[in-house]
Order: structure tokens, then sequence, then C-alpha cells
């Protein structure tokens, strides 16, 4: 059985991945910017694929790559070393974890991209996986519970709480998210498949105010008018996906899961 590469495997959404693939049996391989020493049937190899150097041995012999790296810059670039490598290499199955919207929120100004340019990020990396005539699959999940977690904890140390004017949220659970892409991991290639998200859809200041029910804290709230074409669609709803409302974990479910973390 072929070694499947896990770029993005220590991080929030791979390390659920590498986990699950390991409970199936799986050799895997991570490749990372930081050496790590190998674990039982994960090997770890220092690389980094914005630059090069690494993606060679990660990629030999493996049948399929889960890409689950990301960052808030350079995944186009990083996308395309990594296909380009992949191809030269063989011809690996490709599973691309992108955003819902990514193909809907408009990112043309320079307020959009200060905003909102990791959805043409995403969009720009799909396109890259798409023409690689590597098999592929793309799917988009909406934003994980640890993001808000994190700006949910960021946004509580303040006095008042900005909250972006008529948003809402439909956030998910990561490891929900692995299982399915683990489960495309070990399919055929689909192409672009069916968005995954959560089982809810949150009014921004509601996702805000359950996290400061869970830490016992109050703060009053400021309505911020958010400008541009991308926070538009945003008001919208293109980063919604109602109809594949997949996940069972709900927000509060999750806060609950993460009390350390939450008070800390």
């Amino acid at each position: 059985m072929d070694p499947i590469l896990v770029t993005g495997g220590t991080g929030t959404l791979g390390h659920h991945v590498v986990r699950r693939l390991r409970e199936k049996g799986h050799g895997v391989r991570v490749l990372t910017r930081s050496r790590r020493e190998n674990e039982d049937s994960v090997r770890f190899i220092t690389g980094d694929l914005l630059v090069g150097p690494g993606i060679e041995p990660a990629v030999e012999g493996v049948g399929t790559i889960v890409h689950a790296a990301g960052s808030n810059k350079g995944d186009e670039v990083a996308t395309q070393h990594l296909v380009d490598v992949a191809a030269r290499a063989g011809r690996p199955h490709v599973v691309y974890v992108s955003v819902v919207g990514a193909d809907r929120v408009p990112v043309r100004s320079r307020i959009d991209r200060l905003m909102f340019s990791y959805f043409d990020m995403k969009r720009r990396a799909e396109e890259v996986v798409a023409r690689s005539r590597l098999p592929w699959t793309t799917i988009r999940a909406t934003q994980f519970y640890d993001l808000l977690l994190k700006v949910a904890q960021a946004i509580a140390k303040l006095p008042v709480v900005p909250v972006p004017s008529g948003t809402a949220f439909q956030p998910v659970d990561a490891d929900e998210v692995a299982a399915a892409v683990v489960e495309l991991a070990l399919s055929e290639p689909r192409g672009l498949v069916p968005d995954i998200a959560g089982p809810r859809v949150y009014p921004t200041a509601d996702l805000i105010r359950a996290y400061l029910r869970a830490t016992h804290r109050r703060r009053p709230f400021v309505p911020i008018p958010l400008p541009g074409e991308a926070a538009r669609a945003i008001r919208s709803g293109v980063h919604l996906a109602p109809d594949r409302a997949v996940g069972t974990v709900t927000w509060e479910q999750f806060l609950g899961d993460h009390t350390a973390l939450t008070t800390r």
C-alpha cells in the first residue's frame, strides 16, 4: 500500500487527517517546515512548499497527496510547486481542501484584498490543481471552529467587541472535515465535490456572545460596516452552504469541549 502524503499535516485540519489515516492502517508522510522525529507509521519530511526544498522526497512513491497546507499568502505558488514536482514523480491523486465561496467572493480592489484575500488565494490554488493534469479532487469547507475560537479569544480582550454588520458564518468541526477528506483520499478522483459545512448558520454576534457566555464574560458590541464588493458578497452569504449542513458538532458543543482553552 503506497504511503499518503499530507501537507499541513501538523495543522488544524491536517493532524486530524493524519490520525484518521493511521487508524485505517495507512502509512503517512507529512511535509513540515519544522524538523520532527518520525512516529509509528508517520514519516516527517522537512521542507517548504513556497521555496521548494523537501518536496521531491515527500512525493516520491506516494499514490495520494492530501494538500491541507495553507497560509495567508502564497497558496497558489505553494500548490504549483507541489503539483509540478508530483507530476514529475508520477500521477498521484491530489485531494485539495479549499473554502466555500472561493469562486463567489470577488476580490478585485485593494480593500477587498486587505480583508478577503484568503478566498482569492484558495480560488487560484483550486485552478492550479484543476489544470495540473493530475487526478484530483477538491472539497470546499466552511470556516473551522478552531479559527473562530482564536478570533473570539482575541476580540474578548478588547473593552468593546467590533462586529461586522450583517455577517454570518456556518462553521464546521475540523475533525468532521477530516473524515470527509480521508474518505475522498481513499476513493477515486472526483473533481469538485459537494461542499461541507457545519450544522448551523450563526450571525457573527451570536458566535461571539456564545464564547463570552462560555468564559463568563460580558462586553458591549458595536456594529462595524465593512466596505467593498467582497464584503457585500459575504453579507449576501456566498460563503455559506445551508444545503450542505452535514456537520453535526455545534459551536456550543465545541466550546464546551474546549473549556480549558477558552478560559486561558
